[in-house]
């Protein structure tokens, strides 16, 4: 069924995906987060109803806090030109959506879109209820999948070259990243610690004070080159508690490193051994400690991902799982 995800307003250009995943070296959008639905259908990527190609017959359209008039817009368009049409929150970790339904009017405005819909997508559990309850007429979740399968995707670097630990968040003014608290944990394991800093000079001097010793990479890096520094690590560490989708963890997967912490919904899916769902940052410490110290639990570890990940988050598994909701709207 031809498939396209559309961000009424956005800033990514169109974008088809003929082949897929295609290459790393591709132009524009990498096909995650929510270029990946439409990537893992071999579907197309619009920001304008008009872009949508005419043989189109169902469409994922993402909301903004200040994008909902576009987006109940380009809803009502669909329908008329009969495509099956769905919605979901583009930023939907919890802090995100409480923050864009903190106004009556904007809340009201949702509400009238999830009744326009078809139904919904959500790309966290935690929404279903949210959209359910604001008129939704079904739906279900599904996570935003990574292409594990295609080769060119495989990041891994041999295991006898990783070493040290990669902090999988950036962002020190949100309180649910625990940005900072994972910095300091994962400074107390005795091992090479590497940060990206996109702050600027403001976060390089608050890292440093944190722990001169860190590893500081100036960001953001290019996709591909985020990915390679990845896995040049043991493990991928984090203290995050957003219950967002889960791209720490997507990237973990695409580099072949096992990430520690984290309460993510592709965390949960595929490191449930190591998430930080119902974990403390002492026991993730603890975690983390032995994937670092004990080869045969790391390779053990990372067998069960891999296994895990190709059955539930893989473009072909999520491919075949949208499919199948698709056909029966």
């Amino acid at each position: 069924m031809p498939f396209a995800v559309l961000n009424p307003g956005g800033r990514d250009a169109f974008q088809t995906f003929p082949s897929a995943a295609g290459s790393p070296n591709d132009p524009g959008h990498a096909p995650i987060n929510y270029h990946a639905y439409a990537a893992c259908v071999r579907g197309s990527f619009a920001r304008d109803v008009r872009e949508i190609p005419p043989t189109v017959t169902a469409a994922l359209v993402l909301l903004r806090r200040n994008g909902l008039d576009a987006a109940l817009d380009a809803v009502n368009t669909l329908r008329e030109r009969n495509v099956r049409t769905l919605v979901s929150w583009k930023e939907s970790g919890l802090h995100q959506v409480s923050d864009a339904l903190n106004d009556a009017k904007r809340y009201a405005k949702f509400a009238e879109i999830c009744r326009a819909a078809d139904g919904y997508l959500a790309s966290t559990p935690e929404l279903i209820a949210l959209y359910e309850s604001a008129g939704s007429r079904r739906g279900e979740f599904l996570p935003t999948p990574y292409p594990i399968e295609a080769p060119a995707w495989n990041f891994s670097a041999p295991i006898s070259d990783r070493s040290g630990i990669f902090v999988g968040t950036r962002e020190f003014d949100i309180p649910s990243r625990n940005h900072l608290l994972a910095v300091a944990t994962a400074g107390r394991l005795s091992q090479r610690v590497t940060v990206v800093n996109t702050d600027g000079r403001r976060g390089e001097r608050l890292l440093q004070s944190i722990s001169p010793s860190l590893r500081i990479l100036a960001g953001p890096l290019p996709y591909p080159e985020y990915l390679r520094e990845m896995a040049r690590h043991r493990i991928v560490f984090q203290l995050d508690r957003s219950a967002v989708p889960g791209q720490v963890a997507g990237d973990a997967l695409l580099a072949r490193v096992i990430c520690v912490g984290g309460d993510g919904a592709v965390e949960r899916m595929a490191f449930p051994d190591t998430s930080g769902l119902g974990r403390t940052p002492e026991q993730l410490s603890a975690i983390a400690s032995s994937l670092l110290a004990d080869e045969a639990t790391y390779r053990h570890a990372l067998a069960q991902v891999e296994s895990t990940a190709a059955r539930t988050l893989s473009f072909s598994a999520v491919a075949e799982k949208l499919q199948k909701f698709l056909g029966g709207l």
